[in-house]
């Protein structure tokens, strides 16, 4: 494919923009509507699904997504739609389960789906990831991570950053940033893709940093309610930072062990901590301090990050958006770009609707809510390359790190 360096303005969202490379099938429509209008140019209108945990204990993330796609819906349409046709969004519940994602990827062809903007978790998404390869369905996940769900799948691309990216980046901060740390431990889950894809490429890169990695401890989901073994080797070993690479629901039982044992190092975590302050009777004050590495900060002050809080805010009943909401706001804004470079219509066939998509994101630069000025490219194999941010967490609130 040609490369073209290609800077889009999108409205509402920043410039955001998407590619495009080849696929082929067809699909059935139902009714139902996530939020959208009838086409302004005929009845025909984009059907983009979506898939992610809206119940259970990822729901944090599923919702985040869900809220912010509608928005992004409601203001695409409200400006007059994707080359003159309005959108019509449909978001299913997976609850993070692969065998149910998939359930709810079929229910969605079934709807008619044309595109998939999803799915949230990188488990279900990788299994989901299989079959829109199978149908040439075009399918853009807003924050599944791992590697994955995009291997040797030419239709299946990310806005979040891969697993290897995350643990990279988080290993050159912490070394380059908190420099006073010199003993580092970390606890993965080992039965999960996204975990251990992110600590593996930390380890790797930890060799390099100015720090040694002098304790690691694993669990696995049948096992992920007692840390004291693994926080009791830290501790012995007298870690000063402890790394968790994993999701936020877990972080909350392993912050309030390490403060019943009295210890108390600097936390650091990735994009699945994102959701601990809104973990259900967690003590969050034992969240002050710590640091997570995500795309998104939302007290930011640029006017894109300012007007997307304040409207997820007033959608969401003064509810702060987490980074898993700013990447499907990108998402969203990203296909409505790459839709429009492609010249597509809805009543185009699936094939062709995903040829034109996979073909332009390698050739197209992004700036949205989750990167910088320097904004989002994608290479031939699915994977974004964007700038991370740090955040902090302080009095009870996610701060950008200055």
């Amino acid at each position: 494919m040609k490369k073209l360096a290609k800077v889009l303005s999108l409205m509402l969202a920043g410039t955001m923009v998407l590619s495009m490379a080849a696929c082929g099938g067809s699909n059935s429509s139902k009714q139902e509507s996530g939020g959208a209008e009838n086409n302004t140019s005929s009845d025909a209108v984009f059907k983009i699904g979506g898939i992610g945990p809206t119940t259970g204990g990822a729901a944090q993330y599923g919702l985040g997504v869900k809220n912010a796609a509608e928005i992004a819906v409601d203001e695409i349409n409200a400006a007059g739609g994707i080359n003159g046709y309005k959108v019509e969004f449909k978001f299913e519940d997976d609850e993070h389960d692969p065998e149910k994602s998939v359930n709810a990827y079929n229910s969605l062809k079934d709807w008619g789906m044309q595109i998939l903007m999803g799915t949230v978790t990188s488990g279900p998404s990788t299994a989901v990831s299989a079959e829109a390869v199978n149908d040439s369905i075009f399918m853009l996940t807003p924050s599944a991570s791992s590697v994955d769900v995009i291997k040797d799948k030419p239709n299946v691309f990310q806005i979040c950053f891969t697993d290897p990216n995350q643990g990279l980046a988080s290993a050159q901060y912490i070394g380059q940033n908190l420099k006073d740390i010199t003993k580092v431990a970390a606890i993965y889950d080992s039965s999960d893709v996204y975990s251990s894809g992110v600590y593996s490429t930390f380890k790797a890169e930890a060799a390099n940093q100015p720090f040694e990695i002098v304790a690691e401890g694993a669990f696995t989901q049948d096992n992920k309610t007692d840390f004291s073994v693994q926080l009791q080797q830290a501790k012995d070993a007298g870690a000063e930072l402890l790394f968790l690479p994993f999701y936020y629901q877990e972080i909350s039982l392993v912050l309030t062990q390490a403060d019943d044992m009295d210890y108390k190092p600097i936390i650091f975590g990735v994009d699945g901590m994102d959701g601990i302050l809104g973990v259900e009777n967690f003590n969050t004050s034992l969240a002050e301090g710590v640091y997570l590495l995500t795309p998104f900060v939302a007290d930011a002050t640029d006017d894109a990050t300012v007007k997307f809080v304040t409207a997820y805010k007033e959608k969401c009943s003064d509810e702060v958006p987490n980074q898993f909401a700013a990447d499907a706001y990108d998402a969203m804004y990203t296909l409505k770009a790459a839709i429009e470079k492609a010249n597509l219509t809805p009543e185009d066939d699936i094939s062709a609707i995903c040829e034109g998509l996979v073909g332009a994101i390698t050739e197209i630069t992004v700036t949205g809510l989750t990167s910088d000025e320097t904004g989002m490219t994608w290479n031939a194999e699915g994977e974004v390359s964007k700038a991370p941010k740090a955040m902090i967490i302080k009095n009870g609130a996610y701060t950008s790190v200055e």
